[in-house]
């Protein structure tokens, strides 16, 4: 069974503590919200995660393997800042960075890669566009992009970094149910939003972070506004509390 476990991970960025000692799984077949304030630490948490940041301290497993021996198991769907989009290739070429760890810098891919990747193109939608400059694409393409980027490592586990931001309810609704569909598979999804009310929807677990894992629960056990109050350090009259009543 492929299991993400993350165990105790605090990380320090220069003298300032951003996570402590964080503890948590997600099983296959999971679609887990991470929530929380900006600044919280959720986008740290997951590089963390990936050993794109040092941990103080603490670990990251899949299948009870450290992810530091092995991170191709690991999709990651970064933020849509965090690509060079000016770099002139095309869909195709720019998923296929996404096998880059696999396959080496100086390694031609073969044709299993190009399947792989192809593969993913069609599976979120943009075969029409696969030889088309990623440059030229809208914003909701590119989010697909990423998607597929991360699909083509054939994961057991997806990291989503605020998959949704900036996009229009029509391609939040076609990713939205893409996720649905990994989770389905029996993938473990993690994904960090912004988006409380889709999360409500959508996720099997919440996972409220602020520096420290304030809540980890299903959603219709956090409706209780002690742990949002906690989480965003907002008062008994705040808006996101009214918001959450309605959820």
């Amino acid at each position: 069974m492929t299991t993400l476990t993350v165990s105790g991970v605090t990380v320090d960025l220069g003298r300032r503590r951003v996570l402590e000692d964080v503890t948590f799984t997600v099983e296959p077949g999971e679609l887990v919200g991470l929530i929380g304030p900006n600044g919280a630490g959720k986008t740290t948490l997951l590089r963390a995660v990936l050993g794109l940041v040092p941990m103080t301290k603490g670990s990251a497993a899949v299948a009870g393997r450290p992810v530091r021996s092995d991170r191709s198991r690991i999709g990651y769907v970064p933020q849509r800042h965090q690509f060079a989009w000016e770099f002139p290739i095309s869909v195709e070429s720019a998923v296929m960075t996404g096998l880059t760890g696999r396959l080496g810098l100086l390694r031609w891919p073969r044709q299993a890669a190009w399947r792989a990747v192809l593969a993913a193109i069609e599976r979120v939608g943009l075969w029409e566009l696969r030889r088309v400059p990623v440059g030229e694409l809208s914003g909701g393409q590119r989010q697909r992009v990423l998607v597929a980027r991360a699909l083509a490592l054939e994961p057991a586990v997806l990291l989503l970094d605020e998959p949704f931001n900036g996009l229009d309810m029509t391609t939040q609704r076609v990713l939205g149910a893409l996720f649905d569909e990994f989770a389905a598979e029996g993938r473990c999804v993690l994904m960090s939003t912004h988006d409380i009310l889709g999360a409500f929807d959508r996720c099997s677990r919440l996972l409220l972070l602020n520096r420290v894992l304030v809540a980890d629960a299903p959603p219709e056990r956090l409706r209780s506004p002690e742990p949002w109050q906690r989480t965003f350090g907002v008062d008994a009259g705040s808006p996101l509390l009214r918001v959450l009543a309605v959820a």
